[in-house]
C-alpha cells in the first residue's frame, strides 16, 4: 500500500496521527471512506459531554486491536474535525486498516 492511500495518517514521534471527521448522531456505528482527505467514521452517540469522541476511540481502539488507552483525542475536542494519537508506530496502524478495508 502507498502512502496515498492512507491521506490520514502522520506520522508523529513514535505514535501516528489519525485525521477523521465525525458524523454524530448516526444509524449505527462504523467507517465509511474518507471525506476532505480524513477518515469519516460515523457514530450513534451524541456530540454532547465528549460522548461521540469517546465512540470514536473505541471504534478505533477496535479496528486497531488496541486498549482505548493508547488512543487519545489530540485536536478537535468540540469539533467534527478531530486528530487522534495511536501509541503505535504509523505501519502498525496502516497495516491494520489496511486488513480492515479501509484505504483510500
Amino acid at each position: 500500500m502507498d502512502d496515498k492511500d492512507f491521506p490520514f495518517l502522520a506520522e508523529k514521534g513514535d505514535g501516528t496521527l489519525i485525521s477523521v471527521h465525525v458524523q454524530p448522531k448516526a444509524a449505527k456505528n462504523e467507517f465509511c471512506g474518507l471525506f476532505q482527505g480524513r477518515l469519516k467514521v460515523r457514530v450513534c452517540a451524541p456530540p454532547v459531554e465528549g460522548e461521540a469522541n469517546r465512540q470514536c476511540i473505541i471504534l478505533l481502539a477496535q479496528v486497531l486491536g488496541i486498549s482505548k488507552s493508547e488512543i487519545s483525542l489530540a485536536r478537535g475536542a468540540q469539533s467534527r474535525q478531530k486528530t487522534f494519537l495511536v501509541s503505535k508506530p504509523v505501519d502498525f496502524v496502516r497495516e491494520k486498516l489496511e486488513k480492515a478495508g479501509l484505504a483510500a
